[in-house]
């Protein structure tokens, strides 16, 4: 019978699909994913995707059909599963899952044991968001050592430590984000910890931060009042608050400060603070700006529990408590494969791939290996995923539509439109298979409260009056009413099904754009373990080669230019545009586009925000006020990474040229004649990697998260 079975895999592996690779692709899979043992690497490319299908199909009834059909769905590219569950699947160590959640209750033993989670989570390849916000902070009273407290800053230093120490199965470093609620008497602190100079006790150099902000706290910079910082020793039910009834217990708080009733507390100009969190971001890319209110006010699962934090990649928004901590199975869409070359998707493919894997991530809740019995408590009760996508720029290419363009921000709304319809359906259809998720019962679904009307629910909450704080469209195009009553009649398999992740690394392997964002540039220099390749747009390759313009003059414009085309002579104004970097794209654009997408999607999406600025010049801090309040405004749950190409070297997106010259070269004759089916990525000798060379060069510079870091792998 095992004979059998192997046979039976073996007949359904595709060989020449590893002709989908390009050089990144292959290389990133060799170097980090294929099985090995003393340095002997026991497995091929399709082995490697068959091994993670049989693994995600250990449950299923007819267990070959369902490892061959997930094993098409790997190996063709049209979704990809996670890194962990690359690395981990049908192993005897089965961590599969992405992120993990935890909240921080006020006391020693919890405070211990958090970072003890973050130890055991971190060791299996587990990214981390902690939310710190209930321990109280410095000044305030220790009743069981007559003490007063050194606040959460410390302790911090200790989280940061841990990351660094555990090395998570020995495929990448540990990685953490720890989550602050910005009415916390240590917030200031919190936004040095990333600073280089100062206490390193109080520094947390490796270690990403962000910060929960309240509804409330925007409209005091909005209309230039005050802002208090309290001790949550003295504020205990302001962490499980929001929306209204966070503003009413927040300003009773307040009053209390005024008669003497609460004694540690700060009041500081809402603005400045704000000025303060954008400076902090500017200099060190962190704290991630993040809205407590949207990412409550919109869960499905508000019923059960409160979302305190987000995770390292800020795209899970799910509940966390002492006795809970949040679990999210993540996978990713690749939209370049579901758009024809003529620029339309393919809708009944997209159906299929969608539903499929939706199985795939549910299946992964049962066979994931849990380090924390907390962490299972929560999986299994709830059953969250995290399907996202990628590719999205790549679409576009083949839509022949610009990033910056109105049509762009058009199709976000109308391809996460279709993923969310398909993708809930298929999560209610599992449930009559399968079951309903334990929690439903109360949730926003059991209501018949899908994304778009939980939209509905923030922009009451908001309102004041006849302020308008929520600027956003309702318009739909598909059936919605009749995936309500669905959904009323069958239930929901998973509490949450949405949530597009970065795709650092998935997105290498399958060759396309990464998650949501533009392209970084038409020419760089890739670093990667083996070495540093040299990538070219393939699309742009495609379009300069039909109208004849493609020669060794454009390559060495385009060397010169940092990969960028808007001044090389002789290209044409119709492909400057539709082939803008990311750092030439406005970032007002991206969080159209993002808010657009966060009508359809349950949890929330990794936004980075991409800045264009001059040597020596500082990114305008009024730019930056407009468009994070931008984000607000138009109902973004969280953002991520702000990215400055000239402040943030470290990113290394494009290379100076000499730098370029000096791998190895490329010609236009070594490009393949229809370059957007073909590999332009050339391979160069082993080198330094570039992070050492640039880490060092600015006391303020950010040191944030690399373009392209192989081992930028924590969610995806």
């Amino acid at each position: 019978q095992v004979g059998a079975l192997f046979g039976y895999m073996d007949r359904c592996l595709r060989a020449e699909w590893d002709f989908k690779f390009d050089c990144v692709g292959l290389q990133a899979i060799y170097d980090r994913y294929l099985m090995r043992h003393d340095d002997q690497i026991y497995e091929l490319p399709q082995v490697l995707f068959m091994r993670v299908a049989m693994g995600l199909a250990l449950n299923e009834p007819n267990k070959e059909e369902a490892a061959a059909a997930f094993y098409a769905q790997l190996a063709s590219f049209d979704f990809m599963s996670s890194t962990p569950t690359l690395f981990n699947s049908g192993t005897v160590r089965s961590q599969l899952s992405s992120c993990y959640l935890t909240t921080v209750e006020d006391d020693i033993g919890s405070i211990f044991q958090a970072i003890s989670d973050n130890a055991k989570l971190a060791k299996w390849a587990g990214g981390l968001g902690n939310d710190w916000t209930p321990v109280r902070s410095r000044d305030s009273y220790i009743k069981g050592t007559n003490g007063i407290s050194k606040g959460v800053v410390p302790f911090l230093n200790i989280v940061d430590s841990t990351a660094v120490a555990v090395n998570q199965g020995g495929k990448r470093a540990g990685a953490v984000c720890v989550y602050l609620e910005n009415w916390h008497y240590d917030f200031e602190s919190f936004l040095e910890l990333r600073k280089n100079t100062g206490d390193e006790r109080l520094r947390t150099p490796d270690t990403d931060t962000a910060a929960w902000i309240p509804d409330l706290f925007m409209k005091r910079v909005q209309q230039k009042k005050s802002w208090t910082l309290f001790s949550p020793k003295d504020v205990p039910d302001l962490h499980d608050l929001y929306g209204k009834k966070f503003e009413r217990r927040y300003e009773e708080y307040e009053r209390q400060t005024e008669s003497g009733e609460i004694k540690v507390f700060k009041r500081v100009d809402a603005e400045k603070l704000w000025k303060s969190m954008i400076t902090a971001l500017v200099e060190t890319g962190h704290p991630w700006i993040t809205f407590k209110d949207a990412a409550n006010i919109r869960s499905p699962q508000q019923h059960v529990g409160v979302v305190h934090s987000s995770n390292l990649c800020t795209e899970i928004t799910l509940n966390t408590s002492s006795d809970e901590i949040a679990v999210c199975n993540l996978g990713s869409i690749n939209l370049a494969n579901h758009v024809d070359d003529y620029g339309n998707v393919d809708d009944e493919k997209l159906r299929n791939t969608v539903t499929l894997a939706i199985q795939m991530l549910d299946n992964v809740i049962d066979i994931n290996y849990y380090a924390v019995k907390a962490a299972e408590t929560s999986n299994m009760r709830h059953r969250p995923i995290g399907l996202g996508m990628m590719g999205f720029q790549d679409a576009l290419f083949k839509k022949r539509i610009p990033y910056s363009t109105k049509a762009a921000v058009e199709f976000a709304d109308e391809i996460t439109e279709k993923i969310s319809y398909y993708a809930i359906e298929a999560s209610s259809d599992l449930a009559v298979k399968r079951g309903r998720y334990e929690s439903f019962d109360g949730s926003l679904w059991h209501r018949g409260i899908l994304p778009i009307d939980s939209l509905k629910l923030l922009e009451e909450e908001r309102r004041d009056g006849e302020e308008w704080c929520l600027d956003v469209d309702f318009k739909t195009r598909l059936d919605w009413d009749s995936l309500r009553a669905k959904i009323l009649e069958q239930g929901m398999r998973n509490s949450n099904v949405l949530a597009i992740a970065p795709t650092a690394t998935i997105s290498l392997i399958t060759g396309v754009s990464m998650s949501i964002e533009p392209i970084y540039a038409n020419l760089y220099a890739k670093d990667n373990l083996s070495g540093m390749f040299t990538v070219l747009n393939p699309y742009l390759v495609a379009d300069l080669r039909e109208r004849g313009l493609w020669s060794q003059d454009i390559v060495d414009d385009l060397k010169r230019s940092k990969g960028r085309i808007q001044n090389i002579k002789g290209i044409p104004e119709d492909l400057k545009l539709l082939y803008l970097s990311a750092y030439e794209v406005q970032p007002n654009w991206l969080v159209e586009a993002a808010a657009k997408r966060q009508k359809w999607i349950d949890q929330s999406q990794s936004l980075n925000l991409f800045f264009m600025t001059q040597p020596n010049v500082n990114v305008s801090g009024k730019l930056l006020d407009l468009v994070y309040s931008m984000a607000w405004q138009s109902g973004l749950k969280t953002t991520y990474y702000l990215k400055s190409q000239e402040a943030s070297s470290v990113e290394r997106t494009t290379l100076d040229d000499d730098e370029l010259t000096s791998v190895a070269p490329v010609t236009s004759e070594a490009i393949v004649s229809n370059g957007a089916e073909h590999d332009t990525s050339t391979p160069t000798a082993n080198g330094q990697s570039q992070l050492e060379a640039t880490q060092s060069s600015s006391d303020t510079e950010p040191q944030i998260c690399l373009l392209d870091d192989p081992d930028c792998e924590s969610c995806q």
